[in-house]
């Protein structure tokens, strides 16, 4: 790596890390105050731009469409004779694991559940609540979400490993800026990858952490206090910044595999004995009517407070999560086409996405109706327990609770140690390969950001944090938007 990349990773460590310890001062010393001016960036945000978040991916849809399409889709990732780093099972097997995070497992029966009892539309309790319900689930977890993180990860793909560039945020623009990505510009693009990947992972962890708790308590009978919450947390930082540093490569597989066939076997499970063709009509009928709305539910804002809370929140949220989610899919597809990579990247992983949400959501439909409306009394009452709520209605309860918890533990260890990973990496000025006590940097600022705010604001801190996460993804969706046309304009100068 050269002086000036060196430099320029210090740079960005810097001010990014003194961001991160302002933030965390604030909220501990004024926490009432950091509250308040948080919702109020929050209401700014969403009230006068939320429109612009839904064109925003719906603009990113369509580019990621017409390059997949064009003579442009030929082009490799990589060099012309390259051949890809995986075999296709492999390749088709990490893309599915990318697509089950820790906000599959919370919300994938929390949500629909939301939906059904406070519709933004149909009336409240009634079957086109239900059907509302679950298409707007598949809108807030489907194809919009990876076709926000094929864009960066075409971006990370192209600019690094056909163009040479370091792999940050900010290559993706030389295009444009030609050397000044190395200058201020530069700096200030990857300093808010940096902060909108910080804090939208810390906002999983907290969410996470949040759902153990709440599971243990409802369990075992343990109280779920902000302590406790905060020791789950550190524990969790302990196992993911270790697997980071210690570079246990065959440790993180061995985790991967556990949550991949934890996935599967919970599904199976769950379609088993949750009503088979309950949920088979329900995938049915709610993919359809996905399909159908396409268009429509992607800009839709008939109901503005709605909007604000659920699609704008989302989009949002998977554009804080796009630096390190594009990177690592960008990682594991070194030597496909770029047809390759945005067909696989979307489709698959989102086609996974879809039979989880059918799955989990029809089974929670059908047990609440057979247990008189059991499982919408648990979310009304608390969120975190609608899994375990679910679970309780199922055989062998005493069996799968526990294991929910783990599956809940090993889909955030990944995620957050990718993340680290890509935080060292871009705050270094982009190398592969960053160092022991970097990774470990992050690896503890994540952790001890959520702690701190939690310990002194309680769960409910855990919004400030969703808020900080959506403030950075605010100009980074700005950023996407440039970075498409920066793509464009560096494959018009390939000879295809």
């Amino acid at each position: 790596m050269s002086n000036e990349q060196k430099a320029k990773g210090r740079s960005v460590l810097y001010v990014s890390a003194g961001i991160a310890l302002i933030f965390v001062a604030f909220s501990i010393i004024l926490p009432s105050q950091m509250a308040k001016t948080s919702n109020s960036v929050l209401s700014f945000l969403t009230t006068n731009f939320g429109w612009l978040y839904l064109l925003s991916v719906f603009i990113f849809t369509i580019f990621i469409s017409v390059i997949a399409l064009s003579r442009y889709g030929k082009i490799k990732l990589g060099k012309n004779d390259e051949k890809p780093e995986f075999t296709t099972f492999q390749w088709f097997t990490m893309l599915f694991g990318g697509g089950m995070g820790i906000g599959m497992v919370f919300w994938s029966i929390a949500e629909p559940m939301s939906h059904y009892m406070a519709p933004p539309v149909a009336q409240p309790g009634t079957p086109q609540a239900m059907h509302d319900a679950m298409r707007i689930v598949f809108n807030d977890f489907g194809i919009h979400v990876w076709i926000i993180y094929a864009v960066c990860g075409l971006a990370l793909g192209y600019f690094q490993y056909r163009k040479g560039l370091p792999c940050l945020i900010s290559s993706a623009f030389y295009p444009i800026l030609g050397e000044r990505i190395h200058g201020p510009i530069g700096k200030t693009i990857d300093i808010l990858a940096v902060f909108a990947t910080m804090f939208g992972v810390a906002t999983s962890l907290g969410l996470g952490a949040g759902q153990i708790a709440t599971g243990i308590q409802y369990i075992w009978g343990i109280t779920a206090t902000p302590g406790m919450t905060a020791v789950i947390i550190a524990i969790m930082t302990v196992i993911f910044t270790l697997a980071t540093v210690s570079g246990l490569h065959k440790a993180m597989q061995a985790v991967a595999d556990v949550k991949v066939w934890l996935s599967i076997g919970f599904m199976v499970f769950i379609f088993l004995f949750g009503g088979m063709v309950f949920i088979l009509n329900t995938f049915t009928h709610t993919l359809g009517d996905y399909i159908q709305n396409f268009i429509g539910q992607s800009l839709w804002m008939g109901n503005i407070e709605w909007t604000k809370a659920w699609p704008i929140f989302y989009r949002a949220w998977y554009i804080a999560w796009a630096g390190f989610v594009g990177q690592f899919i960008a990682r594991v597809s070194r030597g496909r086409t770029i047809r390759e990579f945005i067909l696989a990247s979307v489709f698959l992983p989102s086609g996974f996405c879809f039979l989880w949400l059918a799955i989990y959501g029809g089974a929670a439909f059908n047990l609440d109706a057979l247990s008189h409306g059991a499982i919408q009394a648990a979310v009304k009452t608390n969120i975190s327990t609608a899994l375990f709520v679910t679970l309780q209605h199922l055989p062998l309860y005493v069996i799968t609770a526990p294991l929910a918890i783990i599956l809940i533990v090993t889909s955030f260890a990944g995620a957050a140690n990718s993340a680290t990973y890509v935080l060292s990496m871009l705050t270094s000025g982009g190398d592969l390969n960053p160092s022991k006590k970097l990774c470990g940097f992050w690896g503890i600022v994540q952790g001890a950001v959520t702690i701190m705010i939690i310990l002194v604001g309680g769960t409910a801190a855990i919004k400030t944090l969703q808020t900080a996460s959506i403030a950075a993804a605010f100009p980074f969706m700005l950023i996407m938007l440039v970075m498409c046309y920066s793509i464009f304009k560096a494959l018009q100068e390939e000879k295809v």
